[in-house]
């Protein structure tokens, strides 16, 4: 089918009250169609307001709008057939109040990043959800969020102290000012006066409110926050909590000020692995009575899926699962006295339980974090897993926990009778809440989903449970909701719809709907395309980690946009295919900086540079291949012209060569934008023979590109210096100027050359490293990430410089002088590389204060990828930037030159390689 056209009169009124701010490019709306959820609906514009001014604009407008920040959600509240409202682009601000007991956040913080800000106050956000490094503080607000360990108790709805919300009709309220009230009954007297008869009305109704407590002793995000009007009184607290959870349909909540909890220093974490889950779930009352901060179930097939985790221990990977379940069990405290009390405990209880393997608690942080680890991506992980052109759906239920082992029956039950094979049960089963995945073929299956879907409902509702505990109504169960309360508490629900938005403008069909199959529209269909993309589940925890989320396309985009692409083929859409392949070209392929720190988040490991690289090289023609193929056989002559030209551009007057190059790349985009920002050209690398060498130096040729920074020594000069001070003694290989990591063919495509420049390399460190006998190390980050992937198939170990000089030479090093304070920038393929504790050291020894500062992430320097797409690192340096501008530090530092160049250009401070501060430091 055809993408639908944008109603003109729609767009017309957007761009009348907030001009520029649509985009109805195909790849904007069908990029941005998607989320985690199984429905797609197809946005006729994406809205990028700047400001909450700007939202009231368009809210003035009458517009339907749908507002949309991480996209995580999982019952259809993110999606829209009409105005998609992107909020996570410029509502990102974090404020710590009173020494972080309170902070003040904007919608498109990620609640990791708020937590960050937290950390060193002790202190965290209550709701805690699997999802924290990708939702955002919209989501959570929207959804009411709880998570793993704040129950009811430290939930969005409790731990909220105010929000400045603009309502549908355009006036902004903040629920914490003083006059709140008294400014609500003047500009909206109809709302105000409503919601204290709505309140009211239920207070006056024993049935009422007995039903409004059981369902709200329960994590509860079905339908509206009805207890809102039993534990408020005022017209503004009434309107505040009653917008918890609302999902974006009573108004849009520009800020919010929350209330922090106690970040516990001190927790012991174990699995607890149980023959079935039935004794798992037995097991329950007596673990609860020992108070654990979380309780988390995972059932046979989850235990499957841990157990190929990278992070599992051998007891979990060498379990012969049939029908175990386990409970992940940790607790929390703030004092070394009461955390051992509650070790003590549980080791007389554990035994009594009789686990199927010994429990163990476990306070050691890696072992820890290897389960959390398990326990958060578990979702994407089996979802990853699914079979090819299945949709996955993860449900989420909560009951009484007595009535929560009766309840893993039924479903195990409804489960076989339905036939959905490797399904899947987990979730807090502290709080008696169950998260349940299915994997389904909508298109052949759909009646299947329907009848179980109402089977499901009976065995939930008949047990006196919710039908949403945590990720929200949706779309998934918003024809049930009259079903759960009943007549009279669903009309308090309609009309506190109608009172907050009259027109019915606002993220319509999510909540309240009249239509009872609504559950069963807008489907989200799959279309098999290629590894990485079919693996996906549109999570979107890559998102916050990708450098060009802000200026084209983020991974999760890439993703959709292939699938998109290849149902355009499908379908015979030969216009859209079109029109999608050329956005594609650009927003995808061009301005990706393929450093790999989507990996890092996604649970499923994938990594879209590997996809863009390929990309890339189909792109290639035979004279191209042809011209880096020969550039691999003669690098030191390629490296060395363009040193001179570095140098000749260095000694002309700037506007010369940056007039030059623009006009070249007007010719052709491989080309690179020259700048008067850019140094002179380096050094050539030169062999150094030495008997009996503690380590094979292999310098980057980045240093031979590019002259050291601010006139210093240079990290080639640095390093060698730091091996020696230390009493070591280091060799540079024959032929050290013809070599590379392999990264320049790899990032672009270039694999004959890249297998070319493997071959030269590898034959040259295994002679230089007696057979591996000796350590390689390499300077910059990204060369030593790339030797490592070339000498993959020989036995020779690469060492990144910083991880040697940590180990190996810090020890032996003594520090004279320190700088009073650092800004450190980590690079990706430091973070892949695991050094953040060697940069660490490294780091405090050169400076008193060590400061990686708010909004760090990849550069997008990325090689030459900086000087190709010179708006793509500025895109993604913008905030850190901002940060170390409004610092004062003595001294900048990161581990590899064209990130340090990358970051200077942004800051207009001067980076160095941490190893050239360290040699300073260390100097005689």
């Amino acid at each position: 089918m055809s993408l639908t056209a944008p109603d003109p009169a729609v767009l017309a009124r957007a761009e009348a009250a907030v001009p520029g701010i649509a985009r109805t490019r195909a790849s904007d709306r069908l990029g941005m169609a998607h989320d985690a959820s199984h429905y797609l609906l197809t946005p006729q514009a994406v809205l990028v307001p700047e400001n909450a001014q700007q939202v009231a604009a368009l809210l003035r407008a009458g517009l339907p709008l749908t507002f949309r920040s991480g996209g995580t959600s999982l019952s259809g509240q993110g999606v829209s057939e009409h105005l998609l409202v992107d909020t996570r682009r410029h509502f990102r601000g974090i404020e710590v109040l009173d020494g972080g007991e309170r902070v003040r956040v904007q919608p498109g913080a990620v609640l990791r990043q708020v937590n960050a800000r937290l950390a060193p106050y002790g202190r965290k956000l209550g709701p805690d959800p699997a999802s924290e490094s990708a939702c955002t503080i919209g989501g959570v607000v929207a959804n009411n969020s709880s998570g793993m360990t704040c129950g009811t108790h430290a939930n969005t709805y409790r731990t909220l102290e105010s929000m400045t919300v603009v309502l549908p009709s355009g006036t902004v309220i903040d629920t914490g000012a003083p006059d709140a009230d008294e400014r609500l009954r003047a500009l909206e007297p109809g709302l105000a006066e409503g919601l204290v008869r709505l309140r009211d009305r239920v207070r006056k109704n024993p049935d009422s409110v007995r039903r409004v407590r059981e369902q709200f002793s329960l994590k509860n995000t079905m339908g509206y926050g009805l207890n809102s009007l039993l534990d408020h009184d005022t017209p503004a607290q009434l309107l505040a909590h009653l917008v918890i959870g609302s999902e974006g349909t009573l108004g849009f909540v520009a800020e919010a000020v929350f209330r922090t909890v106690p970040a516990h220093r001190l927790a012991a974490t174990g699995l607890l692995v149980f023959p079935t889950l039935y004794r798992a779930m037995a097991a329950m009352p007596q673990l609860v009575e020992l108070a654990p901060a979380a309780v988390e179930l995972l059932d046979a097939e989850s235990l499957r899926v841990a157990q190929t985790d990278a992070g599992a221990d051998e007891v979990l990977r060498s379990l012969n699962v049939a029908g175990h379940a386990a409970l992940l069990v940790e607790w929390q405290e703030p004092d070394e006295d009461l955390l051992a009390d509650r070790e003590r405990a549980a080791a007389e209880l554990l035994p009594a339980l009789e686990p199927a393997v010994p429990a163990r608690l476990s306070r050691q942080a890696g072992g820890r974090a290897a389960l959390w680890h398990i326990r958060k991506g578990l979702y994407a992980s089996v979802a990853g897993a699914r079979p090819t052109g299945t949709t996955a759906l993860l449900e989420d239920v909560a009951v009484p926990v007595p009535a929560l082992a009766g309840l893993c029956d039924e479903l195990s039950d409804l489960f076989a009778r339905h036939r959905y094979e490797r399904s899947v049960i987990f979730g807090h089963a502290k709080d008696g809440n169950l998260h349940f995945m299915l994997n389904e073929h909508f298109e052949t299956e759909l009646e299947r989903y329907a009848d179980f879907t109402e089977d499901m409902v009976e065995a939930v509702l008949s047990r006196g449970g919710t039908l949403k505990a945590e990720h929200g109504t949706g779309r998934v169960m918003a024809p049930f909701v009259r079903r759960q309360y009943g007549d009279e508490l669903y009309e308090v629900m309609r009309e506190i719809k109608r009172l907050c938005d009259p027109g019915g403008t606002l993220n319509p069909g999510v909540v309240l709907t009249d239509r009872e199959d609504a559950h069963l529209r807008d489907l989200k269909p799959v279309v098999t395309v290629e590894p990485e993309v079919d693996r996906c589940v549109e999570c979107g925890y890559c998102e916050p980690v990708c450098p060009s989320r802000d200026l084209t396309t983020t991974p999760r985009q890439r993703i959709v946009l292939r699938r998109e692409l290849a149902a355009a083929h499908r379908d015979g859409d030969h216009e859209l295919a079109a029109e999608l392949e050329s956005e594609y070209g650009y927003d995808a392929v061009d301005t990706c900086a393929v450093d790999g720190m989507c990996a890092t988040a996604c649970p499923v490991l994938i990594n879209t540079g590997d996809l863009t690289k390929r990309l890339r090289a189909e792109r290639h023609g035979r004279a191209a291949r042809r011209g880096w193929k020969t550039a691999a056989g003669h690098w030191d002559g390629v490296t060395r012209a363009m040193n001179l030209a570095l140098d000749a551009a260095a000694a002309t007057p700037p506007a010369l060569p940056e007039t030059a190059s623009r006009a070249a790349r007007r010719v052709s985009e491989a080309v690179p934008q020259w700048s008067r920002d850019l140094p002179k050209g380096g050094m050539r690398r030169r062999p150094v023979p030495a008997a009996d060498a503690d380590v094979v130096y292999v310098p980057s040729c980045l240093n031979t590109l590019f002259a050291p920074a601010d006139g210093g020594p240079g990290v080639m000069v640095a390093f060698a210096r730091l091996v020696k001070r230390a009493g070591g003694r280091l060799s540079v290989p024959e032929g050290i100027a013809g070599l590379c990591c392999g990264t320049p063919w790899s990032s672009k495509g270039y694999a004959d050359g890249y297998e070319a420049m493997g071959e030269r390399v590898r034959d040259a460190l295994l002679e230089a490293t007696d057979g591996g006998r000796v350590p390689v190390v390499s300077d910059a980050a990204s060369c030593t990430e790339g030797f490592h992937r070339l000498v993959d198939a020989v036995p020779v170990e690469v060492l990144d410089a910083v991880a040697y000089t940590a180990d190996r030479l810090l020890p032996h090093l003594a520090v004279k002088r320190r700088l009073p304070s650092l800004a450190l920038h980590p690079t990706c393929s430091s973070t892949r590389l695991g050094l953040d504790a060697a940069l660490r050291r490294i780091a405090e020894a050169v400076a008193e204060e060590v400061v990686v500062p708010d909004g760090w992430q990849c550069c997008a320097f990325a090689g030459d990828r900086g000087l190709l797409r010179p708006e793509l690192t500025a895109s993604a340096t913008r905030d850190e930037a901002a940060a170390v501008r409004a610092g004062d530090f003595a001294g900048h530092a990161s581990v590899n030159r064209t990130c340090e160049l990358g970051l200077t250009r942004a800051t207009g401070k001067q980076y160095q390689h941490l190893l050239e501060l360290l040699d300073r430091a260390t100097a005689p």
